[in-house]
């Protein structure tokens, strides 16, 4: 395990890749848990193996385990939103407590309401008047300007800049280095391509990637 603070609570984050070690880093940060390994329901084999300096757990079924051992609280660790969704409403099904964690270096203004399970990486700025989900991913170096709503599921990319009040739908995807301007909604379940320019709204369920962004087909 990494060591927590005075008050430690055990922790296990869901997934077990790179930006698992980008969110186990996070935690570790904020010293408020204790690490206890990363759980893998995807890839076959795992078990017992090293990552980051911990071991992995494969399959639902030692979630059970680790719950015996005293594990209340869950992170969950990947990109895929449609599927971080899932898990963490499964998680809170189990009655784990869903953290969040935010970077020291993140710059968050102080009437920002964050929701459950969310992350925001090293560097990101979320200025006043935001609102974000749960599970939300605000990575890397992204900006989010006054009065954005972000819903539930979302990622928001590395070196991603919203404008003020841009609106951006459950499981929303917005690609590494994109760019979108002022009061512009991003429909729930749309996929931004990385470094695009959205200048108008995106309806739900779309991918569109471009400067200027265009719509290119409808995602099933």
């Amino acid at each position: 395990m990494w060591p927590g603070g005075n008050n430690v609570k055990k922790l296990v984050v869901w997934g077990a890749s790179g930006h698992a070690m980008v969110v186990a880093d996070i935690v570790r940060l904020r010293g408020e848990y204790d690490i206890v390994g990363f759980l893998d329901d995807v890839t076959e084999g795992r078990n017992g193996e090293e990552f980051f300096g911990l071991p992995v757990f494969s399959g639902r079924d030692s979630l059970a385990m680790l719950c015996g051992q005293g594990v209340r609280h869950a992170i969950v660790a990947f990109g895929n939103c449609p599927a971080r969704l899932k898990v963490a409403e499964y998680l809170r099904a189990q009655g784990l407590e869903l953290v969040t964690a935010v970077h020291p270096s993140a710059v968050v203004a102080r009437d920002v309401v964050i929701g459950e399970g969310t992350v925001v990486a090293a560097g990101a700025v979320i200025n006043p008047g935001v609102h974000v989900g749960a599970n939300v991913i605000i990575n890397t170096s992204a900006s989010v300007d006054h009065e954005c709503t972000i819903e539930d599921g979302a990622h928001i990319c590395p070196g991603v800049r919203l404008a003020g009040r841009v609106a951006v739908g459950e499981g929303a995807w917005i690609g590494i280095g994109s760019s979108i301007i002022d009061r512009v909604r991003i429909g729930a379940g749309s996929f931004i391509g990385a470094g695009s320019v959205v200048v108008g709204d995106i309806p739900d369920n779309a991918l569109a990637y471009g400067v200027p962004a265009k719509i290119r087909k409808r995602i099933e």
